[in-house]
């Protein structure tokens, strides 16, 4: 389900009306749910390490080298060199004093520190994404811009989890007559998506109230 059809989701569900061109997404409450759908995207997709946000990228290390570029979009899982796991290390200084653990690694500002080898060296790197959303030719995006965008949250519960829990953000009122059912169809989905989907965080996403 790409941006639009989320959008005339949420509007008749509000009992709005549908809108048959994107173009025509002008009003005030328009742009709010077009900014609370990023919101609860990217809220949902940031809680939780979720395997579906797992990727995998390489990158090369040239010999007498002990630090490249993070070009890293997003956070790191684990770490591999000639098929050996590499463990973080936290304390950066020791890479720099030479003085560092065999098979570590470790972080300092945009670069990704490592021992020195006298050969080149590919690093496979398992990360979890911070880019929540996909434009029509599969490109990563960090948020929904254009109407063909779409999450990358899996079918079938990217519509109760963006649609439900943008409508009860916009409302903002528990009072509300369908508030509810939004929030019942909303969490219903979300505990599906847990049930289905590994993760290692140990509480469920929330939906904050408040108007925006």
């Amino acid at each position: 389900m790409n941006y639009f059809d989320l959008i005339n989701k949420c509007l008749i569900e509000l009992n709005y009306k549908a809108c048959d061109n994107f173009s025509d997404l002008i009003k005030n409450d328009h742009k709010k749910i077009k900014n609370i759908l990023n919101i609860i995207n990217s809220e949902i997709c940031s809680f939780d390490n979720w395997n579906f946000l797992l990727k995998k990228q390489e990158l090369e290390l040239p010999r007498n080298t002990s630090e490249i570029q993070n070009t890293i979009e997003g956070r790191i899982h684990s770490l591999y060199i000639d098929k050996q796991k590499y463990e973080y290390d936290s304390d950066f200084e020791k890479f720099f004093l030479n003085k560092e653990l065999s098979n570590t690694y470790s972080v300092f500002n945009d670069k990704i520190l490592f021992p020195m080898f006298q050969e080149n060296k590919t690093i496979e790197i398992f990360y979890y994404t911070n880019n929540f959303v996909k434009d029509s030719d599969d490109n990563d995006k960090k948020k929904f811009e254009n109407e063909d965008d779409y999450s990358i949250i899996p079918e079938p519960f990217v519509e109760p989890i963006l649609v439900y829990g943008t409508c009860m953000r916009l409302k903002g009122n528990t009072e509300y007559s369908k508030f509810s059912y939004w929030y019942n169809m909303y969490k219903e989905a979300l505990s599906t998506l847990r049930a289905k989907t590994e993760t290692n965080a140990l509480s469920s996403p929330t939906i904050s109230m408040k108007r925006t």
